[in-house]
């Protein structure tokens, strides 16, 4: 079985860690079944499932370390892993950061695996892409779209006492819906933990509805503008986002050393400062029931809930635990996810308070300008739409922008009901002046 217990994990761990003739001794042990399903032109073109369990050895000779990962575990195995690792390990250089293993540690009760999505079978995925493919057929639309569930575990020990497991499920479905004359596309997404809360029929109903509604869409001259953001336009599954841009760019080290946003000319970080509009609390919590996370990260250490920034304010600053000690403050991981407060209006709502300004249904292809301000360019694509008086009037072109997260979080008219996007729960977003740099002929 691919999905090992806590305690069938823990054995073949403990196994490992008795081999050991290093200063110190830590074993890393995972695996996971993954299923996918993929279709274009209303067929599919590729289905499979893979598993795979490894299992990764790391011996530590003062400052010195080597790793060495296998896939076989029976004695003999494991035993000649633990010795290459060592192998490894004394002809390494020193790693002058290098920080000694954690002892046994405490973690919060973390809840992220679904039994539905672990039972999820080939039959499972053919419905739900039939679901999909259906109502576009009798419509005369075309889809292209991808699901893929994961199930997994994690398990890590060493010989300093520390000992911890994990295991999580996902499912991640998206659909990209063309018009016959292909000049109007539309776009959805949908994540979940656990299978049962997802339908790939609603998802490419609102795709389809954004497709049919795009055709013939009209220019409109570059510039700033009103717009709302959907929570697919500002956190992405598969390519850099606004969003997960800002947060990950959080590190105090980067920030200390002057190299992101929070680093002040001449020195010293921004902590502490009011960065964004006071609408503006992010945090990270791994017992969120919507968008639950890993209770450790790679090196032992817990997630906990921590607010990055807050009411504005930046709050924390993700640490590794070097530079934690450098410095002198606490080691806090990176989140699991992150999770903006917003507020309870749908999108039709929002959408009905804009006297004049755009809907943007999804950015992509995003890369940096700037990681210094966080100045990002990209395009709209697969729905962009113009608003007057309350009401969508017309498809628009696509544009390319220009524009910082951090610009655009002090720029907030109004914010939505959070919602689930790339496992992060985050609001539609409203924001004046946003700068729209070019047109683009691509739906």
């Amino acid at each position: 079985m691919v999905i090992l217990t806590r305690e069938e994990a823990k054995k073949i761990i403990d196994k490992v860690l008795a081999y050991s003739k290093s200063d110190e001794m830590s074993v890393n042990l995972a695996g996971g079944r993954t299923g996918n399903i993929r279709y274009a032109r209303n067929s599919v073109s590729t289905s499979g499932e893979s598993v795979n369990q490894s299992l990764s050895v790391t011996s530590v000779f003062g400052k010195k370390s080597g790793t060495a990962t296998i896939n076989e575990f029976d004695d003999a195995s494991l035993e000649k892993t633990v010795r290459r690792a060592e192998e490894i390990a004394r002809l390494a250089p020193e790693n002058p950061e290098y920080m000694p293993m954690l002892g046994p540690q405490t973690y919060l009760s973390t809840d992220p695996y679904a039994e539905n999505t672990a039972n999820i079978n080939p039959n499972y995925r053919a419905q739900a892409t039939f679901d999909s493919l259906d109502p576009c057929r009798k419509k005369n639309l075309t889809a292209a779209g991808y699901l893929e569930d994961r199930t997994g575990f994690n398990a890590i020990g060493n010989t300093k006492g520390l000992s911890a497991y994990n295991r999580q499920t996902s499912v991640e479905f998206s659909v990209t819906v063309r018009t016959a004359d292909a000049l109007g596309s539309g776009y959805a997404t949908s994540d979940v933990t656990d299978v049962a809360k997802l339908s790939t029929k609603n998802s490419t109903e609102i795709a389809m509805q954004k497709a049919m509604a795009s055709s013939n869409a009209r220019a409109l001259e570059p510039g700033k503008y009103t717009v709302i953001l959907e929570p697919a336009a500002l956190v992405s599954n598969v390519d850099a986002s606004l969003m997960v841009a800002l947060v990950g760019s959080m590190d105090a080290r980067s920030a200390d050393e002057g190299r992101s946003f929070l680093s002040k000319k001449g020195g010293g970080t921004r902590l502490g400062e009011k960065l964004f509009d006071e609408r503006v609390t992010i945090y990270t919590d791994p017992t969120n029931p919507d968008v639950p996370s890993g209770a450790f990260v790679g090196d032992g250490r817990p997630q906990e809930k921590v607010t990055w920034i807050e009411k504005g304010v930046v709050k924390n600053m993700p640490y590794t635990r070097y530079w934690a000690e450098k410095k002198g403050v606490k080691a806090i991981p990176p989140g699991g996810n992150f999770i903006m407060e917003g507020g309870t209006q749908s999108l039709a709502d929002m959408i009905k308070g804009t006297e004049k300004g755009i809907l943007v249904t999804r950015l992509w292809y995003i890369r940096p300008v700037d990681p210094q301000t966080l100045l990002y360019t990209g395009l709209t694509r697969d729905g962009t739409f113009y608003i007057e008086n309350g009401q969508i009037k017309f498809p628009v072109k696509n544009f390319r922008f220009n524009e910082s997260p951090v610009i655009m979080l002090n720029n907030l008219e109004a914010m939505g009901k959070p919602v689930r996007v790339g496992g992060n729960l985050v609001p539609p977003l409203k924001i004046r002046d946003f700068t729209f740099t070019s047109l683009s002929d691509a739906v």
